[in-house]
């Protein structure tokens, strides 16, 4: 039996839901995407019982489809641009699409009328938090992040920064280091 749990794709995330799953002597084969493979037929009061001890965590079980398939999108864009150490080389429509297993189509509107907004802007809100987080690890430079998020130019990425963020790329950076500076003199 497959249920679904709305929740973050994090170790800490998965961990809890194994918890929680195994205090209700439930067995599982799989915890991924924001799914869990249950090995046998979950009661109704397990199910509320697990309802409310994920909802301590922040969690949530869905049983809307519509919910459901939104969650599974989401957990992909996040996976795939936060957590995966390269891009796919497939258009992302491909990609969610043959993860997923349905029609990109379908995928496509389905988000757009639950969420208010296309996957596209969703990846690129996701893309421009990403951009975020390596310039503030001062890692890599802003070359090498257009490279890495698949990004025509750094021009591209600087311009769609700057909508997303109203501030360049390079602004946002100097801001960080502005900040840094202010706590050491404490």
């Amino acid at each position: 039996m497959l249920i679904y749990i709305k929740y973050m794709v994090s170790s800490r995330c998965k961990m809890v839901v194994r918890q929680e799953l195994q205090k209700l002597g439930l067995h599982y084969a799989n915890v991924d995407l924001g799914t869990v493979e249950i090995l046998e037929n979950i009661t109704d009061l397990q199910r509320e019982q697990l309802h409310k001890n994920l909802k301590v965590f922040g969690l949530e079980l869905l049983d809307d489809k519509r919910k459901i398939i939104i969650e599974k999108i989401k957990s992909v864009i996040i996976e795939m641009i936060h957590y995966s150490e390269e891009m796919p080389k497939v258009n992302y429509s491909d990609y969610i699409s043959e993860k997923l297993g349905y029609d990109y189509t379908y995928l496509a509107n389905t988000f757009s009328e639950v969420k208010g907004i296309t996957i596209q802007q969703y990846i690129i809100l996701h893309k421009i938090e990403r951009v975020k987080e390596l310039l503030l690890y001062d890692e890599v430079n802003l070359t090498e992040i257009s490279y890495m998020l698949h990004y025509s130019s750094v021009s591209h990425l600087s311009n769609q920064f700057k909508k997303v963020t109203g501030l360049t790329p390079s602004f946002f950076k100097k801001l960080k280091e502005k900040r840094k500076g202010n706590l050491e003199d404490l």
